[in-house]
């Protein structure tokens, strides 16, 4: 705990800039994971219940398991260190799901184009974090160097799974990365 924040140190000027940032990434990744959760929960809905996406829906509920670990990790981070999550969040939870569904509904392929398009711009966020981080809150990046080396596992997955086959690789993943990146700016503040 003291190496997020010392509660017996006086704010000193630009301690209080690192909290204040320091809570921006802990309430940003905290809505990913939920997104994330929320996104293979909407897969799963749909392929799930065929008997024939049985192997993909296996595959999804491996990671799932993995992005709730994190949801899990980012909940216990928010209440320990009082961070408000993003007031975007129901946003984010219908938009997680719809996203999840309806790439499913589209086949397989999507599905797995889905993830790694997400998981793509995961990895450069949570990349960026690691730079900024720097020698400053080791414990925290821990987590996200963790984490990260999940979300490109979950990459590499999808990619093996053929994300690349989807009908229409190049716009789906190019829509759903524009929608992550701005899913990020906006729940860092909001």
């Amino acid at each position: 705990m003291p190496a997020f924040k010392d509660d017996k140190t006086p704010e000193l000027p630009g301690r209080r800039d690192e909290r204040r940032r320091l809570e921006e990434m802990i309430r940003v990744d905290h809505a990913g994971e939920h997104g994330a959760v929320r996104i293979y929960e909407g897969q799963l809905a749909v392929l799930g219940r065929r008997p024939s996406t049985r192997a993909s829906a296996a595959t999804i509920r491996k990671m799932a398991a993995q992005e709730q670990h994190h949801l899990d990790t980012f909940n216990r981070l928010v209440t320990e260190h009082r961070v408000r999550p993003t007031a975007l969040q129901p946003v984010w939870d219908v938009a997680g799901f719809a996203l999840g569904a309806a790439t499913a509904l589209m086949g397989e392929k999507a599905a797995m184009a889905c993830t790694a398009a997400v998981e793509d711009v995961i990895d450069e966020h949570y990349a960026a974090q690691e730079r900024e981080l720097g020698d400053k809150n080791p414990d925290f990046k821990k987590v996200v160097t963790q984490f990260r080396a999940e979300e490109i596992e979950h990459k590499e997955t999808a990619l093996a799974e053929g994300a690349e086959q989807a009908p229409g690789y190049p716009l789906l993943s190019g829509a759903i990365k524009a929608g992550c990146r701005l899913a990020i700016r906006l729940s860092e503040k909001i």
